[in-house]
């Protein structure tokens, strides 16, 4: 059974060296690397300033609860 195993293992280790990427290098300047990366930081923010901590629920959502009550309402 300890051949086995060892047999196994070896196939996974071989497979996992082929899988394996080596990353290129970095190629831009140090001006480009600082711009890019006060891009994101712009991108980010702008993603937070659009949701609020304690935002009220879409007006969609509030339109059908309240027909489903003016409906009732005529019902009776």
């Amino acid at each position: 059974m300890n051949k086995r195993l060892e047999k196994k293992h070896k196939r996974q280790v071989s497979r996992a060296k082929l899988r394996v990427k080596v990353s290129e290098p970095d190629l831009r300047t140090p001006e480009q690397v600082s711009e890019a990366r006060e891009v994101s930081r712009s991108v980010a923010g702008r993603r937070d300033a659009l949701r609020e901590p304690y935002a009220t629920p879409s007006i969609r959502n509030h339109s059908s609860s309240a027909a489903d009550v003016t409906a009732k309402a005529d019902s009776r």
